[in-house]
């Protein structure tokens, strides 16, 4: 699609949200059971429930559109996700450094979402499509929260985890 108006930038947008979605509703679950923190594994368990919310939200906002939900895929995501995975089958099993690096690999995938939910939702705004601004910005705000509270666990409890249960460092 060549983007030309406004609109065809949002549609874009919303497009890539739809698709960047859908890849967090199959990745969250690996994550929480790759994690071995039961507050991450809850943390990742209940963002897979919003996820989920965040697809229905986008599905209406097509629909405000006038355009049927369809996805363009996401490059960015597809490399957020593959880095997590690789942070998982990169780290021993069972330890507290793979919950931090968990943890990191989700706070960038959170940035991301800010970022994009953060544009599509001005763009609404300047387009005056009110209800898909709100809609969007109800996702941003949750898309926040979430990464406050992995960054919340990261340093309340897991980072220390981490560095308590690794070995000496040889560097």
């Amino acid at each position: 699609m060549k983007i030309q108006s406004m609109e065809d930038l949002l549609l874009e947008q919303v497009e890539d949200l739809y698709d960047a979605e859908k890849r967090l509703v199959k990745a969250l679950p690996k994550m929480a059971e790759a994690s071995t923190s039961q507050s991450l594994r809850q943390a990742f368990q209940s963002h897979l429930m919003e996820t989920e919310g965040h697809v229905s939200r986008l599905e209406t906002i097509f629909r405000t559109l006038g355009q049927k939900p369809k996805g363009q895929t996401c490059d960015a995501m597809k490399g957020l996700i593959s880095e997590g995975e690789d942070m998982i089958s990169d780290t021993e099993s069972s330890s507290a450094v793979r919950d931090a690096g968990i943890i990191a690999a989700a706070n960038r995938v959170e940035h991301y979402e800010i970022a994009a939910y953060g544009s599509a939702r001005t763009f609404a705004q300047t387009l005056g499509l009110a209800e898909a601004a709100k809609l969007l910005d109800q996702t941003l705000q949750e898309e926040k929260a979430a990464d406050q509270k992995l960054t919340q666990l990261a340093e309340s409890m897991i980072n220390d985890e981490a560095l308590r249960r690794s070995p000496v460092s040889q560097r």
